[in-house]
């Protein structure tokens, strides 16, 4: 059975593993030189306290690679349960090659438990160390790219990691349970891509901030945490702030809220920009004083305005990653069961 199942699934492991060798190998032709750019820079930068202009230069050089090896691993537990899990069964359903099998005095059981074991494991085995290889080249990058990128960020943290292991295992398992249920190829694979998207987006916009409960704290504005300071030359009263979803001392952390409260703890009302109340036609954030940001910064600061924000630091990413692989674990487990139980009691 297990040689059989090998005679099926060997091009497309053959296939994976071509495709993993040429990943490696450019990473690790590219990766060493990318790392040594980085120290060296940061060396330099840490001189003249121009990091910031450093961390612009060096992520846009490398963006284009940085945005195609993320959405890869993005995609590849995708396509594992797209190609690979969907079709395993339906294909010998439709074919009807597996009474032939079962006549041979191969168990259900076995027979769904070898063709689960060997593409499954590869598939999972794939996925982690093609999400571990891309960890290890992007590291410089995750370090100087902007909050949206982060390696926090929901776009990035699911390309990271040990989480692409879990993806793939419960994309794997849900295209083999929807195969058995609707025992036709096409129909099969629509669904699994429509479910497994649905939960791939639903877990960082609905779930994944609540796996730990977040960090809530105040800061003093600055270059941190302000994105722009306006103050009016029309005679207003009012200047304007609008915050960056970043908090000072906690580079990468994933900001889930940032608002501007005021002395009292009260939150200011706002959509896009936070306006400051600032009483007074002259002194630093008086219209006279427009070009001189850092002094209305500080009498803002002086007064007690604050960012108040609700995040969750860098530290936290290998916990949330070990959590979130847990739990499309427990799920793939479930439709593991699931099938078990279906080719037993249903399947004919």
């Amino acid at each position: 059975m297990i040689w059989l199942t090998w005679r099926q699934f060997r091009g497309a492991a053959a296939m994976m593993a071509a495709l993993l060798l040429a990943l490696a190998v450019t990473l690790a032709l590219t990766g060493p030189r990318m790392a040594a750019d980085y120290t060296t820079g940061i060396a330099a930068c840490v001189q003249d306290s121009s990091c910031e202009q450093f961390y612009n230069r060096f992520f846009g050089a490398h963006e284009m690679p940085f945005m195609a090896l993320t959405l890869a691993v993005l995609l590849l537990p995708a396509l594992v349960g797209l190609f690979w899990g969907a079709p395993l069964i339906t294909r010998e359903l439709e074919a009807g090659t597996h009474l032939l099998v079962w006549n041979q005095g191969v168990t259900r059981g076995r027979w769904l438990a070898v063709k689960l074991g060997l593409m499954g494991a590869t598939a999972v085995a794939a996925t982690c160390l093609c999400g571990l290889m891309v960890t290890w080249w992007s590291d410089p990058l995750d370090k100087s790219a902007s909050e949206s990128l982060a390696l926090m960020a929901p776009l990035v943290f699911g390309a990271r990691g040990i989480a692409p292991m879990g993806y793939a295992a419960f994309a794997f398992v849900l295209g083999v349970s929807v195969g058995m249920l609707v025992r036709r190829t096409l129909p099969a694979m629509a669904l699994t891509l429509a479910v497994f998207l649905t939960i791939q987006l639903v877990m960082p916009l609905l779930v994944r901030a609540h796996l730990m409960p977040p960090v809530t704290g105040t800061f003093e504005l600055g270059k941190a945490n302000v994105d722009s300071l306006g103050i009016p030359r029309d005679g207003g009263l009012s200047p304007h702030v609008e915050l960056e979803l970043s908090v000072p001392g906690h580079a990468g952390a994933w900001v889930l809220s940032s608002r501007l409260v005021e002395p009292s703890g009260r939150v200011l009302d706002d959509t896009d920009q936070f306006f400051v109340k600032v009483s007074t036609t002259s002194g630093p954030c008086s219209p006279a004083q427009a070009g001189r940001g850092d002094s209305c910064m500080a009498e803002i600061n002086r007064l007690g305005y604050r960012q108040q924000a609700i995040y969750h630091p860098l530290e936290r990413f290998w916990p949330f990653q070990w959590i979130e692989t847990g739990i499309y674990a427990l799920l793939s487990l479930v439709l593991t069961g699931l099938c078990f139980w279906w080719i037993r009691r249903r399947l004919s």
